[in-house]
C-alpha cells in the first residue's frame, strides 16, 4: 500500500481562497467604518404639532438642536409641549436609524448577522 504525499487531497486552492476571503472582509470593514464616520456626520431633522416642534439629531444619534415655535409654548399646557418635543426626537432618531440601516443592508448585500462585524453597529 502506497502512502500519500502533500498533505490534505483536493485542498491545494484552499490557503488561496482563504487569503481572498481575508481581504474582502478587510475590505468591507474598512468600507463600513467610512460609512459610518459618514453616517455619524450627517444631520436628521423631523417636526411635530405641524412643525411647531423641530428636532435635528446627528446620525450618532445625539440631539443637536430643538427649536420651538413661540406660539407652541404654552405656560398652561407643558405637557403638550413635551409630548411633542418626545414626538419630534422619536421621529429624528427613527429617521437616522432607518438610513444606518438602509446603508447596512447596501454594504452587506442584505446579509443578516454581518452588521456586527468589528462591532461598528
Amino acid at each position: 500500500m502506497a502512502k500519500r504525499h502533500g498533505g490534505v487531497p483536493g485542498g491545494g486552492g484552499m490557503p488561496n481562497n482563504m487569503n481572498n476571503m481575508m481581504k474582502q472582509a478587510q475590505k468591507m470593514q474598512k468600507d463600513m467604518l467610512e460609512m459610518q464616520e459618514q453616517l455619524d456626520t450627517m444631520l436628521f431633522e423631523a417636526t411635530a404639532g405641524g412643525g411647531a416642534v423641530k428636532a435635528e439629531v446627528t446620525g450618532k444619534k445625539i440631539v443637536s438642536k430643538i427649536s420651538l415655535d413661540p406660539d407652541a409654548v404654552d405656560p398652561d399646557d407643558v405637557e403638550m409641549l413635551e409630548d411633542l418635543i418626545v414626538a419630534a426626537v422619536n421621529e429624528a432618531l427613527r429617521k437616522a436609524d432607518e438610513t444606518v440601516n438602509t446603508q447596512m443592508s447596501k454594504m452587506t448585500g442584505g446579509a443578516g448577522g454581518l452588521g456586527s462585524l468589528g462591532g461598528l453597529f
